[in-house]
């Protein structure tokens, strides 16, 4: 498990509420409860905090997916003569 140092968990914020975050396993946490009353949680991929608020990273993951598609299309135009 990826730990997130102490001095980088002393500056980082919840990008939605602006409360401290606090580690739990693989996910940062909010110290304070966003708009639906739950704290919201962060992923950590690759010892790195992914600090986007749950619907601008579930359309990030999709525009990467759609991003990917478009660019095995385009490879394969590329390859022929």
């Amino acid at each position: 498990m990826p730990k997130i140092s102490p001095e980088l968990l002393s500056v980082l914020r919840c990008p939605v509420t602006g409360s401290k975050l606090i580690q739990e396993g693989e996910e940062l946490v909010s110290t304070a409860a966003g708009d639906s009353g739950e704290k919201l949680r962060y992923a950590i991929e690759d010892g790195i905090p992914l600090l986007l608020p749950p619907e601008l990273l579930q359309a990030a993951n999709a525009a990467g997916s759609d991003q990917h598609d478009s660019r095995s299309g385009s490879a394969a135009a590329d390859d022929t003569p």
